[in-house]
């Protein structure tokens, strides 16, 4: 028998879960996912949680610091798995979480939430240790292309893992998008997880990364503009795409914000008070494909 609020509490202790529990908490998960739309609709106050990476004792600071669940909204903008050693304990805690508390936290899909890069930036590797074979992983990243691909507070905020997309003009383009498969290696869905803002350039511009684009704040400013309907003449765009060694932000124009989140995990901020200006320390970014 599948006793969610029993495996909740083992997981917030560091237990490994069992293959059937994974099995049936991605069911859960999933059914819950198949009927929610591409943009996730998020009321502030909710606490913005940029790249977690497997660090799972940081996740548990997080929580101790910002707020527990069920008294605090999270949204999660992605990359939950790879680099870090605990990255089964980290998505498990996150989809327990998500299936018991559904309107008080949302996970985003991140550019690692995929089957190449997972095989390439640790995930795998700790599933068939863990577990002695690719079980766990599979129901993983099968319930990775259910996740949600953007979300939007208060009709204010727009949040994605990556950026923008060149081929994705408004929020009803967005949410026509067929996201339920593996992240392709170019396209709108590529773009919106691998893009980066560059403030020094206008426009979409070729991206080192293999994958997705950089953009200015020209751009940012026209999608915001665009769909001025949704969003309001007080309108932003969050990220949380990078890998760094603390807390911070990156701007991109007055109007986008990269929150991240990493290592070390004070001080952070949440979506009622104005993001840190302090400058992150960036490791180099993965390759758009994995071999």
């Amino acid at each position: 028998m599948f006793d969610l609020d029993y495996l909740i509490n083992r997981l917030l202790k560091g237990n490994l879960p069992s293959l059937s529990e994974v099995t049936e908490a991605c069911f859960r998960l999933k059914e819950i996912l198949m009927v929610a739309p591409n943009v996730a609709e998020v009321c502030a106050p909710v606490t913005v949680v940029g790249d977690i990476h497997g660090q799972f004792y940081d996740l548990i600071e997080l929580f101790e610091v910002g707020g527990s669940i069920p008294d605090t909204n999270y949204l999660f903008l992605g990359d939950y798995v790879d680099r870090g050693h605990h990255s089964i304990q980290t998505i498990s805690l996150l989809v327990c979480f998500c299936i018991r508390y559904p309107k008080r936290i949302t996970l985003l899909r991140g550019n690692h939430e995929t089957r190449q890069i997972t095989q390439v930036y640790g995930f795998y590797s700790e599933c068939v240790q863990c577990y002695g074979d690719a079980e766990v992983w599979r129901e993983f990243t099968d319930l990775f292309d259910f996740l949600q691909i953007a979300a939007v507070i208060d009709g204010r905020v727009f949040c994605v893992h990556g950026g923008l997309s060149p081929a994705i003009q408004t929020l009803e383009q967005l949410a026509s998008l067929d996201r339920y498969h593996e992240l392709p290696s170019d396209g709108a869905l590529a773009d919106l997880l691998w893009s980066d803002p560059d403030p020094a350039r206008e426009g979409f511009n070729a991206s080192s990364r293999g994958a997705g684009f950089t953009f200015g704040a020209d751009i940012v400013r026209r999608f915001l503009q665009l769909n001025s309907t949704c969003f309001g003449p007080t309108s932003s765009a969050w990220r949380g795409t990078r890998c760094c060694s603390r807390t911070g932000s990156r701007r991109c124009g007055p109007r986008q914000t990269t929150a991240t989140v990493a290592a070390t995990w004070r001080p952070f901020w949440s979506s009622t008070r104005t993001s840190p200006s302090s400058s992150t320390s960036s490791a180099p970014p993965p390759p758009a494909r994995a071999p």
